[in-house]
């Protein structure tokens, strides 16, 4: 009896990991198919909104836009990897990617690593490749801290230490009484 030596070999999927952040999260990602991979087709554009009948991927806010956002795959001329472009669909909100203001209908390549902000919401988008032509996978999870906050974005900086050891901040209160200053002044 003749046994089959053909193995399938299957192609590595593209994965966009979106790890998603929200200080209040109860009830808010009810939708979405968390910590499951969902193969997706290159073609088709990845939606996230409120409106579940015109984005696959949903969260349950009233304070997201019906149609928020949208990754879509590509490839560079001459190149085998898949990217991704994403496009601002809020007429209402702005929305930044690496500290960069997007307006309506504005986009933007990311970066293998990204950090997407809008209204409450941190989403930290990560690419990790694969050689598939065809489909990805987009995998939702959950974060319990802001990724701005593990990446330094929107976080104080440290005061530098001075060599001789230490630093001294000194910090005002506010003073309700308006201050002036004279342009001939120095200081």
């Amino acid at each position: 009896m003749a046994v089959s030596q053909t193995i399938d070999t299957e192609e590595l999927l593209t994965c966009l990991r979106i790890q998603l952040y929200h200080p209040e999260p109860q009830n808010l990602f009810t939708y979405l198919p968390m910590n499951r991979r969902h193969k997706q087709e290159a073609e088709d554009p990845v939606r996230l909104g409120r409106a579940a009948e015109v984005c696959q991927f949903a969260l349950n806010d009233s304070r997201v836009s019906r149609k928020q956002l949208a990754l879509q795959a590509f490839r560079a001329p001459g190149s085998t990897e898949m990217r991704f472009n994403l496009q601002n669909l809020s007429r209402k909100a702005c929305l930044q990617v690496n500290g960069i203001e997007l307006g309506y209908l504005n986009g933007a390549e990311l970066p293998d690593k990204a950090l997407i902000r809008f209204g409450r919401y941190e989403l930290l988008v990560l690419r990790e490749p694969g050689d598939c032509e065809t489909h990805f996978e987009v995998l939702f999870e959950w974060r319990g801290v802001p990724p701005s906050q593990e990446m330094g974005i929107g976080v104080a900086n440290n005061v530098p230490v001075m060599e001789s050891g230490g630093a001294t901040l000194l910090l005002e209160a506010p003073s309700n009484v308006p201050s002036e200053s004279d342009e001939n002044e120095s200081l």
